[in-house]
């Protein structure tokens, strides 16, 4: 099994932004000493949610600074960009790393990004569909042209041409069963960000094979995104959780609005917002702290022990092979958050990456009755 670390720099008050950053850039730093196997970056704008604008180049830095590694991106919000431009940055970052990349692409949820790009949101999910047509295209053809609704492309090539097939390892991050099917019939992978029950998540990654296979395509199995809090005590882990992932439902609102219901109104975009009244009740010091509970309980979060349990229950309901962990998150403190990602590494990644608990392939189990199959629309994506 991969372990990967994920870097999500949001912005602290008191802090400068370089300050920050630099902090997520030395845990970037610690991934391939340590024994991790991939380090993802993300992609958000204008807030301070995450300050990662461009996952691209963030990556090329940890290109050459590394030579073992894997390097992803959790994701690139297609819709916001030009795909030809897509295709050649990810065609020089595979050159520059010697073909260890992999992709994650999404449509994004945020109205100020959007805004902000000067796309119009309610075109996001055939913006996708297209962009991401036109990226694989650019990438599996020597010369390609594109005649469609949003993209008028004459036959071109893109240089530098890739050294490897990146194409082949492209994943993509779906919340609504619409953008689930529209992605397993392209023949991506899926990328699961952990923002719900583990059954659901199970589910989920059954049906989505089921529409991949039915397409025509071989069913990998998905990667998972969660955050992780790993302490030599329970207790400690759990608190730290708590406080911690708690402060992340400030972030996500500040950067999200969910509590308007604006999205409701958005084509694409209405399961969305059912999440208004849920975001509205945060401000309850009693909904709030059973919601931080909830978020801590489908979190990977406890001792070495407990999280190589926990793992391996996620691995059997999703059939995972590569879980990718955020280890600094709602603004720990960087020594805290080091503490933790190497205990992690230090105690769980190794057996993780040789145990044949975790190594040998398996098929998905599904959905598990230790777990809630329902609960009120409490979400937080990446």
């Amino acid at each position: 099994m991969e372990v990967g670390i994920s870097l999500n720099m949001l912005q602290q008050q008191g802090r400068s932004d370089a300050s920050v950053m630099r902090d997520h850039l030395a845990m970037g730093d610690l991934a391939e000493p340590l024994g991790l196997d991939s380090i993802f970056a993300l992609e958000h704008h204008f807030t301070g949610y995450s300050m990662s604008p461009q996952p691209t180049q963030l990556l090329a830095y940890f290109a050459g600074r590394t030579k073992r590694v894997k390097l992803g991106t959790a994701v690139i919000v297609l819709p916001w960009h030009d795909p030809v431009r897509v295709a050649e940055m990810i065609a020089q970052l595979d050159i520059m790393c010697g073909g260890r990349c992999l992709f994650g692409f999404g449509r994004g949820a945020g109205r100020a990004e959007y805004e902000g790009l000067r796309v119009p949101m309610d075109e996001a999910r055939p913006r996708f569909v297209e962009a991401a047509e036109v990226v694989i295209k650019a990438l599996r053809e020597e010369e390609f042209e594109h005649d469609g609704e949003f993209f008028q492309i004459p036959k071109m090539s893109i240089r530098p041409r890739p050294i490897s097939r990146p194409e082949e390892r492209f994943y993509a991050s779906s919340v609504s069963p619409e953008s689930a099917e529209v992605i397993a019939q392209m023949g991506l992978g899926m990328l699961v960000i952990m923002q719900n029950e583990w059954a659901k998540c199970a589910e989920d990654v059954i049906k989505f094979n089921e529409i991949t296979a039915a397409a025509g395509h071989k069913p990998r199995p998905p990667i998972i995104s969660t955050n992780i809090a790993c302490a030599e005590s329970r207790d400690e882990a759990v608190e730290l959780g708590q406080q911690y992932l708690g402060n992340k439902w400030d972030s996500i609102e500040a950067h999200y609005k969910f509590s308007d219901g604006g999205l409701a109104n958005v084509k694409g975009y209405e399961s969305y917002g059912k999440m208004a009244k849920t975001y509205t009740k945060m401000k309850d010091p009693g909904f709030r702290q059973k919601a931080n509970e909830f978020y801590v309980s489908i979190q990977v979060v406890g001792t070495p022990k407990d999280c190589l349990e926990q793992i391996a229950e996620l691995r059997r309901l999703t059939g995972t092979e590569h879980l990718v962990g955020e280890y600094s998150f709602g603004g720990m403190p960087h020594e805290r958050a080091e503490q933790n990602l190497r205990l992690f590494a230090q105690k769980c990644v190794p057996t993780l990456q040789t145990d044949e608990l975790f190594t040998k392939a398996i098929t998905p189990a599904g959905a598990s009755g230790s777990f809630d199959e329902k609960h009120e629309d409490i979400f937080a994506p990446a």
